[in-house]
Formats: structure tokens, C-alpha cells, sequence
């Protein structure tokens, strides 16, 4: 089962090879509506950039991820010296002519640190790279670091994903005062009329039928069964949709709007203080979950 994961994490890999090549690669990543990875790397290294970015795909979905990517070397055979000897001997050659015109003193021999002196006799090259090579140290440092980075993600996904069904808890208890307290409340207001059609009417015969109309009329208009029912199902689908794990957020950013719709509707038909004090505390237990979904992949 996967498991939720946070959009914010770190993650770090590295090693060093046995030409004394050394990898770094760190992941940080923020929240975001959609995944932007970008890499940052020596320009030399450009040509694995395409490769990596669709690694980091394979293992996240959302969130603003940047890789940086540092290579040191720690051994000096990265680079060679390289000796023209068509150059060289061409030098020589040329000496010997001056002495022979009587140009300079005569020298017959010369060393080669003399002749290393003469513009590029001598030349300092960078030893060719493997580009396969180096790419696939590349794309195996990155899988560490990616490891890392989402074993982070899972552990602080595992932290909200607590936090959130522990509030779905609260709203579910709060629920359920709400729907004990709704039939109460018709009952409240067939007892307020009848008081006020008797104050009213004083000795005057009550009409039972009409005031039963009434207060079946209260009760249809102040019924919250059906929005209750449907918010007990978005608070089931939240937890299927915690326990299946993966990448979540955008189908827990899309409940959450159904959430406040249902409780928007309770509070608008009711007009009972407890009632109402209930629909302020759901509320605020629903904004809650949604700063945290917004952290959720």
C-alpha cells in the first residue's frame, strides 16, 4: 500500500567513484498545485538533465521540487598533456638552421625542458568523459537521494494524515449532536406556538390540525437528514481515500469543497443556537483539514 506523502521534503545522496569522481545530489521540494522540477548541475553535465527530471517524475507527483547536483574530483587524471612532436621536432629543426647561418651559439643538444618552453609543444587537454557512464552515476546518486526525499515525505504524510482523520473524528461527534438536537428543535417550536396561539386566542378552541401543519411545515423546512447523511459519506470517503495512500491531495482538495457545501446548507436552515454553535465548531475543523490537505501530494 502506498503510503500519503507531504509536498515538502529533503533528500540527499552520495558517493564517490573510483577514478575519484564525487556525486552530490540534494531534492527540496515545496508545496504546489503541480509538479515543477528543475536541476541544477555544472553546464558540462547538461546533457543528463532531461534523464533526471523524468526520474524525479517516476517517484513524485506535485510539489515544486529543485536538484542540485554538485561533482568534485578528488583525483588528477581528469586531465592529460599531450606533446606535438611534429611541433617539437619542427623546433628543432629550425634552431639547427640558425646555427648553421652562425645565428646564436652553436648548441648541439638540447634538452627537453627547453624545448617544452616553445608555445604548444606542450598542450593540456580534459581527458574525454563516458557520457553514458556519467549519467547512469548520475541517475544512481539521484535514486538515493530520492529515497531519502520521500522517506521524509512519507513520514511527515504520516503525521497529517493522523492529524486529519483525528479532526474527521471530531466533525463525525459534532454530527451526530447535530442531528440529536434537530428533531428537538421542531418539537421546541410546536411548544412556542401553541403558547403563542393560546396567548393569542386566550379561550378561544385551538385548532390541533393547523398547528400540526405548522410544525410539519417547520420540520420539513429545518430538516437536515439529507445533508447530514451525505456529509457521514464524505467523512467515510476521506478515510478510504487516507488508507489507500498514493497521491491524494487533489481528490481530498475537491471533498473538502463538498464538505463545506453540506455544512453551509445546515447552517442555513437551521435556526437553533446549539445547532448553529455546532455548525461554527464543524467548520472550523474543516478549515483546518484543508490547510492540511493543501500540504498533502
Amino acid at each position: 500500500m502506498d503510503l500519503v506523502k507531504s509536498m515538502t521534503g529533503y533528500g540527499r545522496g552520495e558517493r564517490c567513484f573510483e577514478d575519484g569522481v564525487q556525486l552530490t545530489v540534494e531534492l527540496r521540494s515545496v508545496n504546489n498545485r503541480y509538479l515543477d522540477c528543475t536541476v541544477k548541475m555544472p553546464r558540462a553535465y547538461i546533457f543528463a538533465e532531461d534523464a533526471m527530471k523524468a526520474r524525479v517524475q517516476s517517484g513524485v507527483a506535485r510539489g515544486k521540487v529543485d536538484v542540485f547536483v554538485t561533482i568534485t574530483r578528488t583525483g588528477g587524471d581528469d586531465v592529460m598533456v599531450t606533446v606535438n612532436e611534429a611541433l617539437a621536432k619542427s623546433y628543432v629543426e629550425a634552431i639547427q638552421k640558425l646555427h648553421e647561418l652562425g645565428l646564436g651559439r652553436a648548441r648541439r643538444e638540447y634538452y627537453p625542458t627547453d624545448l617544452a618552453r616553445f608555445p604548444d609543444v606542450l598542450t593540456v587537454e580534459k581527458r574525454t568523459e563516458d557520457l553514458d557512464e556519467m549519467k547512469e552515476r548520475l541517475l544512481a546518486v539521484l535514486g538515493e537521494a530520492l529515497a531519502d526525499f520521500n522517506a521524509m515525505r512519507a513520514k511527515e504524510g504520516e503525521r497529517l494524515a493522523e492529524d486529519i482523520l483525528g479532526r474527521a473524528d471530531t466533525i463525525e461527534r459534532l454530527l451526530g449532536e447535530v442531528e440529536t438536537r434537530s428533531p428537538q428543535t421542531v418539537n421546541d417550536y410546536r411548544a412556542r406556538l401553541e403558547a403563542k396561539m393560546r396567548e393569542v386566542l386566550q379561550n378561544t378552541q385551538i385548532d390541533e390540525g393547523r398547528l400540526l401543519t405548522e410544525a410539519a411545515i417547520f420540520a420539513d423546512k429545518v430538516a437536515v437528514d439529507e445533508e447530514t447523511v451525505r456529509l457521514h459519506s464524505h467523512l467515510g470517503q476521506l478515510r478510504d481515500l487516507l488508507s489507500e495512500g498514493g497521491a491524494v491531495g487533489r481528490k481530498l482538495d475537491f471533498l473538502i469543497q463538498e464538505f463545506n457545501r453540506e455544512v453551509n446548507t445546515i447552517g442555513s436552515k437551521c435556526n437553533d443556537l446549539e445547532i448553529t454553535r455546532r455548525v461554527v465548531d464543524i467548520k472550523a475543523e474543516i478549515e483546518k483539514i484543508r490547510e492540511q490537505v493543501q500540504n498533502l501530494e
